[in-house]
């Protein structure tokens, strides 16, 4: 139970929903900031306008995945208010006071070091992308089919990268029939898409290895699908970019080329916000609950 513990919920999705009713049923004491056109009423959760947080008295605060913008405002899609996040109210809190966001960015990494609090970003955490890799490659699945006039049985695919994305992608293709290769880097993932009966091969020859393909899936954040590699591509062939922004395709060329390029992160908060922001839910959970414990033997 999180019973005695002060969070502050500001901004998000659909996701976050999931967040508050498991903190409810924990005993947390909610503060929810940019819900303001959220018809539903949390028993347990008080609705506020960021002015109104008594930042003092908090012990976490929670931003959404996408965590503020390089501006230094919360999106939410449950208010129109614009929701700034700053290092005024930041010194307010106390010390053992730690931030949680989904990604971080230049604004917010340096708005951390700046007022010195705890701040734990949960999608580097290897439990939460596991388990966001299910939806997101279910995501990828609705993608294909919705821009093909083919079946994914039988297909021709190539997987960039095998990280926690990369794997799961790889194998539900070919759980679906795809003919899939998989492309990396390092010789222990290359060896892993050998055991995973899959064609491996190495991304130095991503040119070679597209000439025949129908469908290409880049997990890979870094700017990988150049324009030389959309160029040897087939015209059919599509292009589902994982990455989060801005990818790591040459988005401009593959429109010139005539060849579609869709640029799909965020997938599990689109496809299955209920069970994506239950995976953050649980992990959010055990969090606190383990720095409730440690404030408390400390004391």
């Amino acid at each position: 139970m999180l019973t005695g513990m002060h969070v502050a919920i500001i901004g998000g999705d659909a996701r976050q929903l999931e967040v508050i009713r498991k903190l409810i049923e924990l005993d947390a004491k909610l503060s929810l900031v940019g819900f303001d056109q959220l018809a539903h009423q949390f028993m347990g959760a008080t609705k506020l306008r960021i002015d109104e947080v008594d930042f003092a008295d908090l012990d976490a605060i929670i931003l959404p995945v996408h965590g503020t913008t390089l501006e230094g405002k919360v999106n939410t899609v449950f208010s129109h208010e614009q929701i700034p996040f700053t290092e005024e109210m930041l010194l307010k809190t106390a010390k053992h006071c730690t931030v949680y966001t989904g990604i971080s960015n230049r604004y917010l990494d340096d708005l951390m070091k700046a007022v010195g609090r705890k701040y734990v970003q949960l999608f580097e955490r290897d439990d939460v992308a596991i388990y966001n890799s299910i939806p997101t490659a279910e995501g990828a699945v609705m993608i294909v089919i919705q821009h093909t006039d083919f079946t994914i049985h039988g297909s021709r695919v190539a997987v960039l990268g095998l990280g926690r994305i990369g794997m799961t992608v790889a194998r539900t293709f070919a759980a679906l029939g795809a003919k899939v290769k998989v492309g990396a880097r390092r010789s222990e993932h290359l060896a892993r898409i050998t055991e995973m009966g899959l064609v491996p091969f190495h991304l130095n020859d991503l040119e070679k290895e597209v000439q025949d393909i129908d469908i290409c899936i880049n997990t890979v954040p870094h700017f990988i699908v150049t324009a030389s590699v959309i160029a040897k591509m087939p015209a059919h062939t599509l292009i589902v970019d994982l990455a989060s922004k801005p990818g790591g395709t040459d988005f401009r060329y593959a429109e010139k080329r005539g060849v579609k390029a869709i640029l799909a992160p965020g997938l599990p908060g689109v496809v299955a916000p209920k069970t994506a922001g239950q995976i953050i839910a649980n992990v959010l959970s055990q969090l606190l609950y383990a720095d409730l414990q440690k404030r408390k033997g400390n004391g």
